[in-house]
């Protein structure tokens, strides 16, 4: 299996001829991301995560499209009846098969973040048993290769070294870096390179476009 990083939080992954793509939002502008994938998994409601407008875009190239996501989602797009039609819901514990990739959702609520807000909807994405996608949540749950958010209005750095050492992986790819300048993803790159040493695992951040093999 390949995994392709992309802006903000979308990761694509192909295995042989089948391709999803996770999270393609308002901070992924690479159009490559989506292009030719079989299914497009949305996590939750957020403009960084969820663009109907990529939606659309990726439904002109794949007419047969399905979108795999939470119910908050799927609630936005009932004024998008061509887009709805292709949205399959899925809860917590609950499966999809796309080709040759298996797809869990685990989690159901977004992190707490707003002291005045309900968390929205949000699931996580289990590949085929190895790669785990939360989306904006610390969801905990034995997975070869984490991709855990990495920077949010809502996280702190205790908050995601916590989550990285509680973390049953062997390699951890964080995302969610989009809404950081250059400064910033040196401090991100710092603190993940001291829990890379201490963990004696990888921990990174894949560059926009790098492909790693699972």
């Amino acid at each position: 299996m390949e995994l392709t990083k992309y802006g903000h939080a979308c990761v694509r992954l192909t295995a042989g001829s089948d391709t999803v793509v996770i999270d393609p939002g308002g901070l992924t502008p690479q159009p490559e991301a989506w292009r030719t994938a079989r299914a497009v998994l949305i996590t939750h409601e957020h403009f960084d995560h969820f663009d109907p407008r990529l939606l659309d875009a990726a439904l002109a190239e794949t007419p047969d499209l399905r979108i795999l996501t939470c119910a908050g989602v799927a609630g936005k797009l009932d004024a998008a009846p061509h887009l709805r039609e292709h949205v399959e819901v899925l809860k917590d514990g609950q499966a999809a098969t796309v080709g040759n990739l298996a797809v869990a959702a685990v989690g159901s609520l977004h992190n707490y973040s707003h002291p005045d807000v309900e968390p929205v909807n949000n699931i996580g994405f289990l590949i085929n048993d190895t790669v785990l996608h939360p989306g904006d949540a610390f969801t905990a749950m034995p997975a070869p290769v984490l991709l855990a958010p990495g920077q949010a209005p809502w996280l702190t750095v205790p908050d995601l070294i916590g989550y990285l050492r509680g973390a049953e992986s062997e390699r951890i790819y964080p995302v969610h870096d989009g809404l950081l300048n250059e400064a910033g993803l040196q401090v991100l790159d710092a603190v993940l390179d001291a829990e890379a040493r201490r963990a004696g695992i990888e921990i990174r951040r894949l560059g926009v476009g790098e492909t790693v093999y699972l």
